[in-house]
C-alpha cells in the first residue's frame, strides 16, 4: 500500500489552521443561511378557490374541442406538486369508439425536448460534459461541416439546447424525420448540412438540432438517449406509462392521430422510435405528465430544504431561465380580449413569457401529425396545465392560456410573497427614527459611504419636513413591501397623503442604505 507523505511540522500548523478558521467559518455562514425566508402563499383558501374553478375549465376544453374538431383531448390542473383535476373528452380511437381519459397515451411531439435537455444537464451536474464544448467533440460529424462564415464560432451544447445553432427552422421537414436511423441520421451530418445563422447570434427552432443532443446523451452515457432518459428521468419519476415506441403502448390506451380534412378525421400513419426521436418522440399520458410538471415546479421558490431530486433545483430552475432571445410582442392579446405586450425567450428545451403584469410562464408546445399538445406552468404561481389533444396542429396553447388566466382571476390567486428580510426590517426602523430631520444621520451608521456624498443632508431635511407638512402629520407606517433580500419600499400615512419610501442596501456583509428615493402620494 502507498504510503502517504509526511507534512513538515510548519505546513502541516498552517494547514491546520486554515482548516481551524474554514471549519470556525462554518457556523456562521449556515446561520446567515438559515435566515433567509423563502416567498410564501398568504392565501390558505388558494386550493379551494382553484376548484371552484373547475366547471368552467372543463368547459373551455370542451369548447375548444368543438371548435378545432379535435376527435379526443386529455387535460390536467397541477397545483403545488399534485394533479388536483383531470378528465378526458372525445375519443382517442374514432373507430372502436375509446374514450379519451388521462391515462391515454398521446404522443406529445416536442414536449419531448425538456426531457433531452433535462439529461443534458444531468450529464453537466455529474461532471461529463460542459454546455459550452464544441458539439463536435461528441458528434465527430460536425467536425468536417462547413460553417456559414469563415468567422463562425463551433456550435456548442448550448446553442443546440437553446436553438441557436444556426440551423433553419425545419418543423415540416423534422416532423418526419422522427423514425430515421442512427445511420441516416450520422449520413446526414456526414453530408454536410446548410445554415441559415451564424451560432449563437439568433433564435431559429431547429429540430435536427435536439436530434443531435440525443447523440450527444449516447455517446456521453455510453446508452441510447432513450434508455437513459428512461433510466435517469422517467422512471424515478414513477412515469411508468410513457413510451418512445408506439407500438409499446398498450392498445386500449394508445391514441390514434388525426388530421381533420374534407369534413371527416383522416388517421394518420405513426412514427416509429428512431434517431430523431429526442427532439419529439415521446408518448405519455396526463397523469404521467403531471409528474414531470410537479418536478418542475418542486424547483421553485429557492430555499434550504435538502435538495436530493434526480436534478438540482437550482438546475432545474437554470432550465426556466431565458437563454436566446425569440419576440417581443406589443400588441399580445389575452382570450378576453384584454391587451398586454409580451416577450418571449427560448431557455433549455422549455419557452419563456413574461407579460405586461409581471406573469411569468414556462412550457412548450408539441405538433406532429396526428397530435397536438402543450404543457404551461406559471412557477411564482405554484400551478401547471397540462393538454393533449390526437388532431394534427391542434394548439393546445391557446386552451391553455386562457384555463391559466381564467383560474388567476376567478380564485384571485397571487404569487408568492417574499418575507422581510431581518436586515431590511432593521434597516427601515433605523431610517424612521432619522426622520424628518436627519439628526446624527452622518454618525447612525446605517449608511453607505457613497451616501452622503450622493445626497445632500440639507436637501432631505428639506424634502422631508415639507411632506411631512403636506400629510398632516404621520398616522400609519406600513409594513416594507420587500422587492428582494435587500430592497423595498414602504409608506408613511398621514390625514392628507402619504409618503413613499424605497431603499436599497449594499453587498457588504453588513449591508447599509447606499439609495434612498422619496415621493409624495396624494390621498
Amino acid at each position: 500500500m502507498r504510503k502517504s507523505p509526511t507534512l513538515p511540522p510548519l505546513f502541516a500548523n498552517c494547514c491546520l489552521s486554515i482548516f481551524f478558521c474554514f471549519v470556525m467559518a462554518l457556523p456562521a455562514f449556515g446561520q446567515q443561511q438559515a435566515v433567509y425566508q423563502s416567498p410564501v402563499f398568504e392565501d390558505s383558501e388558494r386550493l379551494k378557490k382553484i376548484e371552484k374553478t373547475f366547471p368552467i375549465i372543463e368547459k373551455i376544453y370542451r369548447d375548444f374541442a368543438a371548435q378545432r374538431q379535435a376527435p379526443g383531448l386529455a387535460f390536467g390542473i397541477v397545483v403545488d406538486g399534485k394533479l388536483v383535476f383531470s378528465s378526458g373528452l372525445g375519443y382517442t380511437n374514432v373507430a372502436t369508439k375509446t374514450a379519451a381519459t388521462p391515462q391515454s397515451a398521446f404522443r406529445i411531439a416536442s414536449m419531448t425536448k425538456s426531457f433531452t435537455a433535462m439529461a443534458i444537464l444531468q450529464l453537466r451536474d455529474a461532471g461529463e460534459l460542459r454546455l459550452d464544448d464544441p458539439a463536435h467533440l461528441y458528434v465527430p460529424e460536425l467536425k468536417k461541416v462547413s460553417l456559414l462564415t469563415a468567422d463562425a464560432p463551433a456550435i456548442t451544447v448550448r446553442n443546440l439546447m437553446a436553438h441557436a445553432a444556426g440551423f433553419p427552422e425545419d418543423n415540416p421537414w423534422g416532423d418526419r424525420q422522427l423514425a430515421d436511423t442512427e445511420a441516416e441520421l450520422t449520413q446526414l451530418i456526414a453530408q454536410g448540412v446548410s445554415f441559415a445563422n451564424v451560432s449563437g447570434i439568433a433564435y431559429e427552432y431547429s429540430n435536427l438540432g435536439f436530434a443531435l443532443l440525443g447523440r450527444i446523451i449516447t455517446r456521453v452515457s455510453g446508452r441510447p438517449y432513450q434508455r437513459y432518459i428512461e433510466q435517469s428521468i422517467l422512471k424515478p419519476l414513477g412515469m411508468t406509462h410513457t413510451y418512445w415506441e408506439y407500438a409499446d403502448v398498450p392498445a386500449p390506451l394508445l391514441a390514434q392521430g388525426y388530421r381533420f380534412q374534407n369534413d371527416t378525421w383522416q388517421a394518420e400513419i405513426p412514427l416509429h422510435d428512431g434517431s430523431h426521436g429526442a427532439m419529439g418522440g415521446l408518448i405519455t399520458s396526463i397523469e404521467d405528465m403531471a409528474k414531470y410538471a410537479a418536478l418542475h415546479l418542486s424547483a421553485w421558490p429557492p430555499r434550504n430544504d435538502t435538495d436530493a431530486g434526480l436534478l438540482k433545483r437550482s438546475s432545474l430552475r437554470e432550465m426556466h431561465q431565458p437563454a436566446t432571445f425569440v419576440t417581443l410582442n406589443p400588441n399580445f392579446k389575452y382570450p378576453d380580449g384584454r391587451v398586454c405586450a409580451t416577450t418571449t425567450s427560448y431557455c433549455y428545451g422549455l419557452n419563456w413569457t413574461r407579460d405586461c403584469e409581471g406573469r411569468v410562464y414556462v412550457g412548450h408546445s408539441g405538433g406532429l401529425p396526428g397530435f397536438g399538445s402543450q404543457w404551461r406552468m406559471l412557477p411564482e404561481y405554484g400551478i401547471a396545465v397540462i393538454s393533449h389533444a390526437n388532431l394534427t396542429y391542434a394548439g393546445m396553447g391557446t386552451p391553455n392560456l386562457e384555463v391559466l388566466d381564467t383560474i388567476i382571476k376567478l380564485a384571485d390567486l397571487k404569487p408568492r410573497q417574499l418575507p422581510v428580510s431581518t436586515i431590511l426590517n432593521e434597516r427601515k426602523a433605523q431610517l424612521i427614527k432619522l426622520l424628518p430631520d436627519f439628526k446624527e444621520a452622518e454618525k447612525s451608521g446605517i449608511f453607505a459611504e457613497n451616501f452622503f456624498a450622493d445626497y445632500n443632508v440639507l436637501s432631505l431635511q428639506k424634502t422631508f419636513q415639507d411632506l411631512y407638512a403636506k400629510t398632516g402629520g404621520i398616522k400609519n407606517i406600513t409594513e416594507l413591501m420587500p422587492e428582494n433580500q435587500l430592497r423595498g419600499k414602504f409608506r408613511m400615512e398621514g390625514e392628507k397623503g402619504s409618503i413613499e419610501i424605497f431603499f436599497t442596501l449594499t453587498p457588504e456583509k453588513a449591508p447599509l442604505i447606499q439609495q434612498l428615493d422619496v415621493k409624495e402620494i396624494s390621498k
